[in-house]
């Protein structure tokens, strides 16, 4: 902070020197005359000497006529064309077309892209000053006194451009409103798909559940009956081992006798057979009538009465749909409402 305070004097003072400094000798002014366009300031004797050195066709001490002189800017390598006779007339100058040292004058700005006045297309050099308020066009004085317009209701450029603009602004803020409308209402729209995608999960996962209850529900009935099959299964294989039980001691016992029978069919001597006959005889006979053993009963191993009729609740289960158990619901509880309005009628009559 404190060198840049002591560097600006110094600057101001070089800056101050370089604008009393001729752009000829280099030196502070000597009778300083203006004789460019650009205000530059000329030692008189540095523009005498120069434009009589430069210009050939100036008069001389040897009679030769001159029409001007020519040498190069102070600041700038652009060439000024300056037109003078004698030494006399240097203070009057014609004017200059080069602009010296404008490009220093504008270096440092921006470029500004020229804008032309709009013509009027009927009339190539009159410019548009005037709006027709009839047609909604702009157009030039001399339309409205001569042209298509003379018979249009005008008004001032000025007046219809404020008005026209505060349209245009009033207009642009109720489109930016409805932008902003139109962008809230996304907004909305966005979220409702997100909520309709956590709600569509959600009632999945009840969906999926409830489900799964049902095939829990049904898979251990299904265990259970198929229990209750087993266990009968197993109780008529059991008595039917005993039965078979029952025949194969039987069937030894008669085998045995029918050996026992044939040995004393074979006995030769007749008291020997004799005392045994008898018994042999009633034993024999005993046998056969085990004939009438218990047996099993006609279709006893017919299984049919387990047999379950499914076909209504598969019905049932096609049938399941979103919503049902509350319009049922709904449905059962109007017919009872409609049940106790009839009966409460039926007993006011019977009590009239």
């Amino acid at each position: 902070m404190e060198y840049s305070s002591l560097l600006k004097p110094t600057e101001n003072l070089e800056n101050l020197e370089r604008q009393l400094m001729c752009p000829i000798c280099l030196e502070v002014f000597s009778k300083p005359v203006v004789i460019l366009p650009c205000q530059h300031n000329l030692c008189r004797k540095c523009a005498n000497d120069v434009f009589q050195a430069a210009n050939p066709f100036m008069v001389t001490r040897g009679n030769t006529v001159t029409s001007g002189g020519r040498f190069r800017g102070p600041l700038k390598t652009h060439r000024v064309i300056i037109d003078f006779f004698n030494t006399t007339n240097i203070q009057q100058l014609s004017r200059v077309n080069s602009a010296l040292c404008l490009s220093r004058a504008v270096e440092n700005h921006r470029p500004v892209k020229k804008v032309d006045h709009p013509m009027c297309v009927e009339h190539a050099e009159e410019k548009i000053n005037i709006f027709c308020l009839t047609c909604s066009m702009p157009t030039c004085s001399l339309c409205k006194v001569f042209g298509a317009h003379k018979d249009c209701q005008v008004a001032p450029l000025g007046s219809v451009y404020k008005s026209h603009k505060n349209d245009l602004s009033d207009s642009i803020s109720r489109l930016v409103a409805s932008n902003d409308r139109v962008q809230l209402m996304i907004s909305e729209m966005e979220h409702s798909c997100k909520v309709i995608d956590e709600n569509s999960r959600v009632q999945k996962q009840m969906l999926c559940e409830q489900f799964d209850g049902v095939y829990a529900a049904l898979e251990e009935r299904k265990q259970e009956m198929l229990m209750v099959i087993s266990q009968e299964q197993e109780d008529k294989n059991q008595h039917v081992r005993d039965l078979i039980k029952q025949y194969n001691e039987h069937l030894q016992s008669a085998s045995k006798l029918v050996e026992t029978a044939f040995q004393a069919m074979e006995e030769p001597e007749a008291a020997a057979f004799l005392q045994s006959a008898s018994a042999l005889q009633k034993s024999v006979v005993d046998a056969t009538k085990g004939s009438d053993m218990p047996k099993m009963e006609m279709g006893y191993e017919n299984m049919n009465h387990f047999l379950v009729d499914l076909d209504n609740v598969q019905e049932a289960v096609r049938g399941i749909d979103f919503g049902k158990d509350a319009e049922d619901e709904d449905e059962e509880e109007d017919e009872e409402g409609e049940e106790v309005a009839e009966s409460e009628e039926g007993n006011s009559d019977s009590s009239d």
